[in-house]
């Protein structure tokens, strides 16, 4: 045991001293875009709350209701006595959000990937991953037994190229793994170039949309509305704890795949199901995106405006298209100093440096909401302008 603690804290020191250690930012109100963080009034641009849904009237009183009726949890996992009809109306609702035949949620979106991933491929198999996908993905990739493979990020020439490679292994099923939209980056996978792929060498799609639900598309339904691309992709992944304000995953596709998934997943199998309150918060959530679409409206007005702002002042935001809007700013030191800066201004804003980004790769990684006021997005440009000028990241003006 001593051994132990003496390897935990010696990563520890490890950790801390090359400053990538994660501060503790204590939320002392609901996630809006004005909350109280570590004692101060702070403007939040770090949520993935990207339409407000967190405290929406709908989504709260849902939650209430449904304590009321069903308790607080369910008592068991799905397949045993877990079951309430709220889990099978989630599922109904998230099929026809998705317009798929059927879909199948789990507690988190990382359960979702970590228990289908593994179910889907075997050692006869292969998987073809982007290099910058989310280590929920990694982690169910090194889950199965299928071969890996790794293309170029958002390069459709080196999905080819490996698409091409492995063709002489005959291998019995190739899965193609992308996320929807990049989280570091904020921007979004070549979706009609690796559908073209995918169908040229007889490849299963498969794509997280964490990030792109509820933002890209008609009505929020993600990046293959984005493309006009519904129906060309097997397998969708999704999460209720982006723009849908809440919590727990899901897999949507065919029939045949919610089934197999429901008896063979082991993050579903094996975990508790979600409780009446989240489940009838999500039930809520989707429908407010029906009927009130003008959030989503709302939501890229005011990214629009925020981006434009930072690049009207000269900072380089990337290839960002997405409310993830990261300002790059290539070092850790200055990214880190730059954070440390807003929150003195009243601003969370969080950097990401080496190794969730590469060394050179550091940045201050923003996300704009719906229910950011023109306020607060002013109040944020000129707090950037200010800081940026102070640490000498931009000198114009």
């Amino acid at each position: 045991m001593k051994d132990f603690n003496k390897f935990i804290k010696t990563d520890l020191d490890e950790l801390k001293r090359n400053n990538l250690m994660w501060p503790r930012k204590i939320l002392e109100t609901a996630s809006v875009p004005r909350a109280i963080v570590n004692g101060k009034k702070t403007l939040i641009l770090c949520s993935n709350n990207y339409l407000g849904l967190t405290n929406h009237p709908k989504l709260k009183n849902a939650a209430i209701n449904a304590i009321k009726k069903f308790g607080v949890g369910s008592g068991s996992v799905r397949i045993i006595a877990g079951n309430m009809t709220l889990h099978e109306e989630l599922d109904k609702k998230i099929a026809e959000y998705k317009k798929t035949e059927a879909a199948i949620h789990f507690p988190t979106g990382f359960a979702a990937n970590a228990g289908t991933i593994p179910q889907l491929v075997s050692k006869e198999d292969v998987i073809i991953s982007d290099e910058l996908n989310h280590g929920s993905i990694i982690d169910g990739v090194r889950l199965s037994n299928a071969d890996k493979m790794v293309f170029k990020h958002a390069d459709i020439n080196d999905l080819a190229k490996v698409l091409e490679e492995i063709k002489s292994k005959e291998y019995k099923r190739k899965l193609i793994i992308s996320d929807g939209v990049f989280s570091m980056d904020g921007d979004i996978a070549p979706l009609p170039g690796i559908v073209k792929e995918a169908e040229k060498h007889d490849a299963t799609i498969y794509i997280d949309d964490a990030h792109g639900e509820g933002v890209l598309g008609k009505n929020g339904r993600g990046l293959a509305s984005h493309f006009n691309l519904e129906g060309k992709v097997d397998i969708e992944v999704g999460t209720f704890s982006k723009a849908f304000g809440n919590m727990g995953g899901y897999v949507s596709g065919n029939k045949d795949l919610a089934e197999y998934i429901y008896n063979k997943a082991r993050t579903f199998l094996l975990s508790a199901s979600i409780p009446p309150a989240t489940l009838a918060s999500c039930i809520a959530a989707l429908e407010v995106i029906d009927e009130e679409p003008q959030i989503i409206q709302n939501l890229w007005s005011n990214v629009k405006y925020f981006k434009n702002g930072l690049n009207e002042m000269g900072f380089d935001i990337g290839k960002s298209v997405t409310p993830i809007t990261p300002i790059m700013l290539n070092e850790s030191d200055v990214a880190q100093r730059f954070s440390e800066e807003l929150m003195r201004e009243g601003i969370l804003a969080l950097p990401i440096i080496y190794p969730l980004v590469a060394r050179d790769k550091a940045r201050i990684r923003t996300i704009i909401s719906a229910v950011h006021t023109m306020e607060d997005l002013d109040f944020a440009l000129e707090s950037f302008e200010k800081v940026g000028k102070k640490l000498g990241v931009i000198h114009n003006k």
